[in-house]
């Protein structure tokens, strides 16, 4: 049976990070063309509302 891990080692932001970078890869990889900017922005939860 495998220990539980070291809540310690968690590093969230990595984890946000490597989610976003993945959501970014996926959208790409199902266009033809490049996103635009504003895709991107999307993506990232840039769209300038606050």
């Amino acid at each position: 049976m495998a220990e539980p891990l070291d809540e310690r080692l968690r590093d969230d932001a990595a984890l946000d990070e490597i989610e976003l970078t993945s959501d970014l890869m996926i959208a790409a990889s199902a266009r033809e063309t490049p996103l635009t900017q504003a895709e991107v922005d999307r993506i990232l939860g840039l769209d300038g509302r606050t």
